[in-house]
């Protein structure tokens, strides 16, 4: 297993919950600038790694690397500091604001949280400019998801699909090194599930790296480089997709349907 031009190492990963063990002794990596999926039966431990690799949970054992870095157990919100940012299968949208103002929540680091920049008058002229920058930056992304004509509809009032774009875009707007997406498509119409996809592809080209979790198979092997196949916790298989369809392994663990 190389590691070379690897921004995500996951080494040894085990989680267990009292007497169940979710995952155990997972280990494998995903490349700089690519789209890797990661895939399994219902059960198999794909969300529980997810987790472990975002900090929601503290895994009992292993490690994860993150550009080299160690980063296991850290807190979600130190984790999305470094760059490593993810989505979730539900979207987590702020339901009774604007899209638009979701979106200005997400980048971290902002002056005006400081108290003391939003009142002092010469650091506040620096809050303005940053503001102004930011709705710039704001208006640029919602017009890249194509969203740009909902920025001021309330996030509760969104499709599922919108609701996906809007927490793709405000990941974003975080300025992210790497994305974990997990079920991205889940719930979404097939015009949606298209623009997604696209601007998925458009992001890898500009040098972004992808996990993605997905269930419809058809996605992940006409849209990913490269498969990640966990089975009752651990890897058990990896490679391109041509590969993963013709493995014997992989077929039996989903029970002969088709990969």
């Amino acid at each position: 297993m190389t590691t070379d031009g690897a921004p995500l190492r996951v080494d040894s990963l085990r989680m267990e919950f009292g007497g169940i063990t979710a995952v155990d002794g997972t280990s494998f990596v995903v490349e700089d600038g690519t789209l890797t999926g990661l895939i399994g039966p219902n059960g198999a431990g794909k969300s529980t790694t997810f987790n472990c690799i975002t900090g929601v949970y503290t895994p009992t054992a292993g490690h994860v690397y993150f550009q080299g870095e160690e980063i296991t157990g850290l807190a979600p919100h130190q984790i999305a500091r470094r760059g490593l940012v993810r989505t979730f299968q539900i979207a987590r949208e702020l339901e009774e604001m604007t899209v638009f103002e979701n979106m200005m929540l997400a980048p971290q680091h902002q002056r005006g949280e400081s108290l003391i920049a939003s009142v002092v008058p010469g650091l506040r002229a620096a809050v303005v400019t940053e503001e102004r920058g930011l709705r710039a930056e704001v208006w640029e992304t919602l017009e890249f998801f194509e969203i740009d004509h909902l920025a001021h509809e309330y996030a509760g009032n969104l499709s599922g699909g919108q609701r996906k774009l809007l927490e793709l875009a405000r990941a974003l707007m975080t300025d992210p090194e790497m994305l974990l997406l997990d079920e991205p498509l889940a719930g979404v119409n097939p015009t949606l599930e298209k623009k997604l996809l696209e601007r998925i592809h458009a992001l890898r080209a500009e040098g972004y790296t992808f996990l993605l979790v997905e269930h419809d198979m058809e996605v992940i092997m006409e849209n990913c480089a490269r498969v990640i196949v966990m089975h009752q916790g651990q890897v058990l298989a990896e490679g391109a997709p041509a590969e993963i369809k013709e493995d014997e392994a992989v077929i039996d663990a989903y029970l002969g349907e088709p990969i």
